[in-house]
């Protein structure tokens, strides 16, 4: 389905709001879409019909694209059918036997046949991508409405990007997405993470000493842009999963310049070069963690072809504070990979990212437990397996526990049955978005174990307030403190400082109130609304490294969430946190733009 079709199907079913104002591609797009994605159902899907560059006096003929994955309902429809009935097949596939009978062979043959289309088909013409050619001086990645979505961004990136890339032999294809800076007219940067697919591609092409093609590929069938980002292992073509979904071949063409097969119904395909002796800055980016993750070196990317339809769209996503689109596309992700993910984890119910735990930083996983020491097992399994290594928390509960995403239910589950003893704080490989750890890439891992019954001691459950000066007493520099799930066996107990030393001698200070309070959570008073918890779980999530900010002082068990710096002994830059340009909110709103509820600009810290 093409990036046309899929607007006019989003229409069809009242899912696509278009607007016809002229608005610059530096903040103001971004902005408005990063509003809509927050509004109670995902807003709509946002067709930007006039993009333009006051910086050039430039107005652009190709249409803006946003928040098309934006809500269930849409990333449904684009999908084409039930996402669960997807992971079924998954299921199905994964456990199928051989035939024992006459009945059972003629019935796997159905479901062999059903697979033909899985594999995507190379075509021998052109593509409606390559209607338009672009080489040489006729390039200029500035005709594209490129987006610069924060302040603090290094420049324009493309975020909705399809990276295709090969092995140095050609033998393994790879399809990821990744940001994808614009330096000038030609070049771009490639934010290849070490861990990442096409990071081992450019390590093979860089001990041969030549240079890697890549072709990026922007708009087409939406779902070409989530495969993109489906976290299969390395080797396995994630075009594969298209034919899966959609019951029919990927039809590729070969790219202008380079050797890689794309897609043929992209709307633009940018090719290049990759020179593997020369890397560039890139960055900084407010990225999908709600901070800027900071200027390093990356390979560089020049481009020898753009092509496009005759009349392309531009697809774009805006990235931040949650929630964001990727919440609807990690939906998907979550539920049609849980097939997968049980084939190392047989005895796994379920597992859930919450969209505030911005994925890699918490996982909630569901488990049927058939002996001591079996959730630890599914830790170590967890952080072995493919991306879901980069995961900072994973919690643990057993069958018996309440739906993962009702959260209410589930915490006071987990709350009731806490003790120390359920804590396991190990270390791992990171994801190089995270910023909170001692060193790049490397930094604690958490989990804990709900499955086995605790009982823990009950609390003297006190007033806010009569607690805020016994606090105060021993910790001068706290500010506020609140109580949140107070009937439980374990209230969590957060405080505010303005921290002139570590939150770890802070909490040495608390041990005299062990009969009143149990969890603490410290954060930085200058940045927190302590009666925000779904901001609160969002800043804390990011902010700790197991190993460092988790402490247990007799039984009192701390949390610093606070930002680090040297009295921590924290060496590494800390990063701000994105918001939104507040002279641009206020021009999209007197242009009638912006109606996100005054409400969640609070509740999510615009």
């Amino acid at each position: 389905m093409t990036l046309i079709k899929t607007l006019d199907l989003l229409k069809s079913q009242g899912e696509l709001r278009v607007i016809d104002t002229p608005l610059d591609i530096h903040l103001e797009i971004p902005h408005l879409a990063y509003a809509e994605v927050k509004k109670e159902d995902g807003g709509k899907a946002l067709l930007f019909t006039h993009p333009i560059d006051r910086s050039r006096n430039h107005s652009f003929s190709t249409p803006v694209v946003m928040n098309l994955f934006g809500s269930y309902k849409r990333t449904e429809l684009l999908f084409g059918r039930d996402v669960e009935g997807v992971a079924q097949e998954i299921e199905k596939l994964l456990h199928m036997k051989p035939p024992q009978g006459f009945k059972e062979k003629i019935g796997m043959l159905g479901d062999l046949f059903s697979m033909k289309d899985i594999f995507p088909k190379k075509l021998k013409t052109r593509g409606s991508c390559q209607e338009v050619i672009m080489q040489g001086e006729a390039i200029n990645l500035y005709d594209l409405p490129i987006l610069t979505t924060w302040e603090e961004d290094g420049g324009p990136f493309i975020t909705m990007g399809q990276v295709y890339t090969q092995s140095l032999e050609g033998e393994i294809v790879n399809l990821g997405m990744y940001r994808l800076q614009v330096y000038d007219k030609n070049h771009l940067g490639m934010h290849w993470q070490i861990h990442k697919d096409s990071s081992h591609f450019f390590d093979q092409y860089q001990r041969a000493g030549k240079k890697m093609p890549v072709s990026i590929g922007i708009g087409g069938d939406p779902l070409y842009t989530w495969c993109a980002t489906a976290p299969l292992p390395y080797g396995v073509n994630e075009l594969l999963l298209y034919g899966l979904v959609k019951k029919e071949s990927v039809k590729l063409v070969q790219s202008i310049s380079t050797p890689l097969y794309v897609p043929e119904d992209l709307d633009f395909v940018i090719e290049g070069w990759v020179d593997p002796e020369k890397l560039v800055l890139e960055g900084p980016f407010g990225d999908h963690t709600g901070y800027y993750t900071l200027a390093e070196h990356y390979p560089a990317m020049e481009v020898s072809a753009i092509t496009h339809r005759k009349k392309p769209y531009y697809l774009a996503t805006v990235v931040g504070k949650p929630p964001l689109e990727d919440k609807y596309m990690g939906w998907a992700t979550e539920r049609i990979f849980l097939p997968l993910l049980k084939t190392n984890a047989a005895d796994l119910i379920d597992y859930h990212m919450p969209e505030n735990g911005v994925f890699h930083n918490l996982i909630l996983a569901k488990m049927k437990p058939l002996y001591k020491g079996h959730a630890k097992q599914f830790m170590h399994i967890f952080w072995g397996s493919g991306q879901m290594s980069f995961v900072k928390h994973a919690l643990f509960f057993g069958e018996d526990a309440p739906k993962l995403n009702n959260y209410e239910a589930l915490v006071t589950y987990a709350l009731n049955r806490f003790t120390p003893k359920c804590l396991f704080i190990s270390e791992g490989i990171t994801d190089a978005l995270d910023h909170s750890s001692p060193e790049s890439l490397v930094g604690g891992k958490l989990g804990i174990d709900f499955t086995a019954s605790y009982s823990p001691e009950k609390l003297d459950v006190i007033d806010s307030n009569d607690l805020l000066a016994r606090i105060r007493s021993l910790v001068p520099e706290v500010q506020a403190v609140t109580q949140y799930m107070r009937h439980t066996a374990n209230p969590i107990t957060v405080m505010s400082v303005n921290k002139d030393r570590s939150c770890a001698r802070m909490a040495e200070s608390l041990t005299s109130l062990e009969s009143v309070i149990r969890i603490v959570v410290i954060v930085d008073a200058a940045k927190n609304d302590l009666n925000n918890p779904y901001m609160l779980l969002w800043r804390v999530a990011n902010n700790i490294d197991a190993g460092r900010d988790i402490n247990i002082c007799g039984k009192i068990v701390s949390i610093d969430g606070t930002e680090k710096s040297d009295v921590d002994g924290f060496e590494r830059e800390w990063p701000g946190d994105v918001n939104c340009t507040q002279s641009v909110v206020e021009k999209l709103k007197s242009l009638s733009l912006w109606d996100l509820d005054p409400k969640l600009e609070k509740k999510y810290q615009l």
